[in-house]
């Protein structure tokens, strides 16, 4: 079996070359379009939910894009294509056109930056371009930004929960498939500190971080050497950075007590050990009790790492734990906590309790006679019904430098030059209010990523993306932070777009 369609332009769904086709005979094919990519809702993880997310996967995309094209292998892949009747599925003079044109370059994208805060119902691409091309993008688009947005956010949950504590992604092996390496990068810009996945990490300028698993004192004990003997042979071969796991046979009468013993023998060499590893008990409990004979046996410093199924919340709920069961065994609870190291794993790659954000792609607006018209999906859900035409987007500050809201308009509008905005609630026309701009600073969000197919900014690195999101989040309202039951972000319309959408679903209820 061969993978030489999955990554390249046919990594898209089979309805987008279908309706693409239709287009084609329409003559509709290379008609200008606009499609708009947002989220209904944040993610939602059962017994706490987000009020945030972080955008990212951008630079991915624009990776696949650039040589993502319909070549001979692709058109002759399509052209064996039948229908139930056994006729060609696929014409060849459409075929003929996507060997001529069918490639992204002809494509606009304007986005939100990556590492930005974003928010529901808020575009965070936009695309320009062809309306096959544009169509199938679809898929590919939502695939990479959708999950990356996802892990960024959850990321950007744990990273907030361990405060100043190293964070460390340890999903790899629990991630799907190649995704392990979407969210290892979405990860590392969310706010985790390094990863344990080796390729992913050197991509994106980060040491890779990791230590020993249960098997290594496993094997040592099948041959007679014994827990003691495989801390004494992790740490002969890695005497700087000797981090052991303690909990294969007992973690406090057994792990702790051997590696203590290690590290004494590091020390008498002139070694600094880094610390233990737990993966496994009440992570709280055995984190206070392990840092009291670490305390005693003369290491205070050396780290404390807690792993198994932690996230945002189970973190939380340690270090709460601490804060309160510290002080009975004699030990500031500040001082146990900052030893502490996360390692998180499966709850983050998978983004355990909400698998998928809800990013959807919808047409917002079509070339027409030297005009771009507005276009709209009517719902018996209203959360479902997109806001049309060419847009803008700004994000709202108020005399605190706390981010109030973030409104969408035309695209001709400028608020920050309005005497008073009218914003609008998106689905509920008995919410609305008004601001002076005057009283606001007033940002405008979108930049343009790809013009015609070509790179128009940087690639950003690393510690650029992760200061965008910081910057933004120190600018949100801490009941939005909140862990559980977040305060509601407003997300508004101008009173122009709101008019628009109103009657652009009048009308369509009347034909």
């Amino acid at each position: 079996m061969t993978t030489r369609f999955q990554h390249g332009i046919l990594f898209t769904d089979q309805y987008q070359l279908t309706m693409s086709q239709v287009y084609y005979r329409l003559g509709l094919h290379e008609r200008p379009a606009l499609f708009d990519h947002y989220f209904r809702s944040y993610p939602n993880y059962g017994a706490h939910a987000a009020g945030y997310a972080v955008a990212a996967g951008m630079q991915p995309l624009l990776e696949w894009m650039d040589t993502a094209r319909f070549g001979e292998g692709e058109i002759a892949a399509l052209s064996a294509m039948k229908g139930r009747t056994g006729q060609a599925l696929f014409s060849s003079d459409f075929l003929g056109w996507l060997r001529k044109y069918g490639d992204l370059r002809n494509v606009t994208i304007r986005a939100i930056p990556e590492g930005r805060v974003v928010h529901h119902t808020v575009p965070m691409t936009i695309v320009e371009g062809p309306l096959v091309l544009a169509q199938i993008l679809e898929t590919p688009l939502l695939n990479m930004l959708n999950f990356s947005t996802l892990i960024a956010t959850k990321a950007a949950r744990v990273r907030e929960s361990a405060g100043d504590g190293l964070f460390l992604e340890f999903g790899m092996r629990r991630a799907q498939g190649w995704g392990a390496n979407l969210a290892t990068r979405a990860a590392l810009i969310g706010g985790a500190d390094s990863s344990s996945n080796v390729g992913a990490a050197l991509d994106m300028g980060v040491q890779p971080s990791g230590t020993h698993a249960h098997s290594l004192v496993q094997t040592a004990m099948a041959l007679g050497m014994g827990e003691l003997g495989a801390f004494e042979a992790y740490a002969e071969a890695y005497p700087d950075d000797t981090l052991l796991l303690v909990d294969t046979i007992n973690t406090l009468e057994s792990g702790v007590p051997n590696a203590i013993k290690v590290f004494e023998k590091l020390r008498r060499q002139g070694h600094k050990p880094v610390g233990i590893r737990l993966d496994s008990g009440d992570l709280a409990y055995l984190s206070i009790q392990a840092a009291k004979m670490l305390n005693t046996a003369g290491f205070p410093d050396v780290s404390i790492v807690l792993s198994n199924n932690l996230d945002e919340l189970v973190i939380w709920q340690i270090l709460t734990q601490i804060r309160a069961e510290a002080p009975r065994y004699g030990l500031e609870a500040d001082a146990v906590i900052k030893r502490l190291v996360f390692g998180v794993g499966t709850h983050l790659v998978t983004s355990w309790g909400e698998p998928a954000l809800g990013g959807v792609y919808k047409l917002v607006s079509l070339f027409d006679r030297d005009t771009w018209k507005p276009a709209i999906k009517l719902s018996e859900n209203p959360q479902k019904t997109p806001t049309p035409g060419r847009k803008a987007a700004w994000r709202v500050y108020d005399s605190r430098g706390r981010a109030s809201a973030d409104v969408l308009t035309l695209d001709d509008e400028h608020p920050q030059q309005s005497e008073a905005l009218s914003l609008y609630h998106p689905t509920d026309s008995s919410k609305q209010r008004t601001l002076t701009p005057a009283d606001h600073t007033i940002e405008a969000l979108y930049a343009t990523v790809l013009d015609s197919g070509r790179r128009v900014v940087d690639v950003p690195d690393l510690a650029e993306l992760r200061e965008r999101r910081v910057r933004d989040l120190a600018r949100l309202d801490p009941g939005v932070l909140r862990l559980v039951n977040p305060h509601i972000y407003h997300v508004s319309l101008s009173q122009r777009l709101w008019e628009l959408k109103q009657n652009l679903i009048k009308e369509m209820r009347k034909g």
